[in-house]
């Protein structure tokens, strides 16, 4: 099958398009959007791995769905067009980069600027219907970020893995924590932020400081 998805992923990847789990996933997502108003635009569907190469990841923060209003998802987890008011949980986000690193909260959501220095920002499943938070769940795409994940573990090494809340944490059990690092905390959502969960967990310096002891460039929040 040919899947419109950056070059180094399909090479790591082709496997997974063939079986027949993606197939009925690929007939599933065209009927929606063509029946249905669908986030990202389709040609955003796979961006995450168009701003990221396979052998350029760096760091990976898992999300679970992308955004469902108008104009907001953009195909990378947490992140939203330009121009669009940040959600809730990006502006948490923002709030513990400028505490942790010092970094003032910027204009733009856009989050590619970290995509292209090797932060793949994946989420579990990769579409949703308009207004319909989890209608695109158990349909196929979490089998096929399970096998980005075991792929990236199997064959990279000293990633660092942000997961944040329970859904991610679960899909952490696919990574081999002996050659990779995982970091850990609630997340970024108002309901588990103001419960004391995500903010004070210095993710960011941390993935920094485990960038530089690799000899690595530390990423610019």
């Amino acid at each position: 099958m040919d899947v419109k998805i950056a070059e180094s992923w399909k090479k790591e990847l082709g496997a997974e398009f063939e079986k027949e789990y993606f197939k009925d996933l690929t007939s599933f997502v065209k009927k929606e959007y063509l029946e249905h108003t669908c986030y990202p635009p389709a040609n955003s569907i796979f961006s995450a791995f168009d701003h990221c190469a396979f052998e350029d990841v760096k760091v990976v923060i898992l999300g679970q769905d992308p955004y469902h209003g108008p104009g907001q998802a953009n195909g990378l987890c947490f992140s939203v067009a330009d121009g669009i008011p940040h959600p809730p949980s990006l502006i948490n986000i923002f709030k513990e980069i400028e505490t942790d690193v010092g970094t003032p909260v910027p204009n733009s959501g856009n989050l590619e600027r970290w995509a292209s220095q090797g932060v793949l920002l994946l989420n579990a499943t990769l579409t949703v219907r308009a207004h319909q938070a989890g209608s695109h769940q158990r349909k196929g795409w979490e089998q096929f970020t399970d096998a980005v994940i075991e792929t990236l573990s199997r064959k990279r090494t000293n990633i660092i893995f942000l997961l944040w809340g329970g859904y991610a944490k679960k899909k952490g059990v696919k990574i081999d924590t002996s050659k990779h690092h995982v970091l850990t905390s609630g997340h970024p959502s108002p309901l588990s932020a103001n419960r004391g969960y995500w903010f004070g967990n210095g993710h960011f310096s941390k993935t920094n400081v485990l960038l530089n002891k690799q000899g690595l460039k530390p990423i610019s929040w």
